[in-house]
């Protein structure tokens, strides 16, 4: 009997760790070595399970659709948070940022639209933490980034040199540094000559001090093709492939271009160390897929105030490319995890899901391919339906939520089931 009970017991534990930490053992990809270059190519069949599937439940919410203005968003941009958790979120459609404690409660609002000190022009996107909490705000319009100290005060600005480079994506991390995805404007050039030989095709990814010198280049790589500057006309190429990058807390960067489901890890010394594939399907560029952008950017356009006389020309500028994105976007997570977001083409949207549509936001579907430090596929965390995540910061992600009549919120999402 007793060596019976004892069998049991050694049969139910084996089980119980296959059950609740089969993560390794079940995993179905390979690893292999290229001249020292780790390739962890993945199948579709993640390794959590039931009981070890992480998931994300929203802890806050902050916004109204009527009642104290300071609660009411115009169009969110970016979201950061301060060492303290302070909540801030850059409003597009205002120009300004407002600052929340992390309970959501109101603290005050700085910037505002202008051409002054503290002021914010119009197109402002992000708001990321720098230095000692220190806000950067770029503003393209006004060439500059504007600083903010933490309580929101005006603390000055450096200039951006457009002529050197077109600010495109701007991103930050945990411990305050900046880094900037810089494109090569290449201005048209009065011959054909001139404008080959100084044509450059390569983006950079540059740190950035509260002074505005750029410290550190930590990663070069071809230009993508959706903004094109360098001829006569400029030219917007929707889905045509475009790199994609972020900078983790440990320096450690991902990039890939997002034609194929490739990520590459490179190290905080800028070396290549690790490449993560994963199998995906092309899925072609729909007429509804176009039909939708376009009827989204003439809108844009007509809200702007660009007269009828002018939309052909436009529309003249707008291209497209063959496939839908392998993916949208890519983040690092809890416990060194690398999150990389589905992308969602416009035809497959809903009627619901259509209104208020707006391509960058929509563009990346509510399902996110966890991988571990490792690389190996451990599953799918499907956001909730309407939340566009914007920050990861540690278990938690910052998110705008999309309400009824397409009220913004911001959320506060908790990545539970670690």
């Amino acid at each position: 009997m007793e060596l019976r009970n004892t069998i049991c017991l050694a049969l139910a534990v084996l089980l119980s760790a296959v059950v609740n930490h089969g993560a390794t053992a079940q995993w179905k990809g390979t690893v292999r070595d290229s001249a020292g270059i780790t390739i962890v190519s993945n199948t579709d069949q993640g390794s959590w399970n039931s009981s070890t599937q992480w998931r994300v439940e929203e802890e806050l919410r902050i916004g109204v659709a009527e009642g104290d203005p300071n609660y009411q968003f115009g169009r969110i941009g970016w979201i950061t948070a301060g060492s303290d958790r302070t909540i801030y979120v850059l409003d597009q459609q205002g120009q300004h940022v407002r600052a929340f404690s992390s309970e959501g409660q109101y603290v005050n609002t700085f910037g505002g639209p202008g051409a002054g000190p503290g002021e914010l022009g119009a197109g402002v996107i992000f708001v990321l933490t720098g230095p000692g909490d220190t806000l950067f705000v770029p503003d393209v319009v006004n060439r500059r980034v504007n600083l903010f100290s933490p309580g929101g005060s005006d603390a000055g600005s450096f200039p951006l040199d457009i002529q050197k480079g077109l600010p495109t994506v701007w991103k930050g991390t945990s411990a305050g540094i900046v880094a900037c995805q810089v494109r090569p404007l290449n201005l048209p050039q009065p011959t054909v000559a001139a404008a080959a030989s100084t044509r450059d095709t390569t983006d950079a990814i540059v740190l950035y001090d509260t002074k505005g010198s750029a410290i550190d280049t930590v990663l070069k790589f071809p230009s993508g093709k959706t903004l094109n500057l360098g001829g006569s006309n400029p030219e917007i190429n929707l889905y045509s492939p475009e790199p994609v990058w972020h900078l983790a807390d440990d320096m450690k960067v991902l990039y890939g271009v997002n034609d194929n489901y490739r990520i590459w890890v490179y190290s905080a010394a800028g070396e290549l160390e690790r490449i993560i594939e994963m199998p995906f399907e092309q899925v072609p560029v729909g007429e509804r897929d176009k039909r939708l952008i376009m009827e989204f950017l003439e809108e844009a356009w007509v809200d702007a105030g660009v007269p009828p006389s002018a939309l052909t020309q436009l529309r003249s500028f707008v291209h497209f490319g063959e496939f839908i994105p392998a993916f949208a976007t890519a983040q690092t997570g809890p416990a060194g995890t690398i999150w990389v977001q589905h992308s969602q083409p416009a035809s497959e949207l809903s009627d619901e899901e259509l209104e208020g549509y707006n391509p960058l936001e929509a563009s990346g579907a509510p399902e996110w391919d966890v991988f571990d430090t490792d690389g190996k596929f451990l599953g799918v965390v499907t956001m909730p339906p309407r939340v566009a995540p914007r920050l990861f910061r540690g278990d938690r992600v910052y998110g705008v939520a999309r309400g009824e009549y397409d009220v913004q919120y911001v959320v506060r999402l908790r990545i539970v089931g670690m």
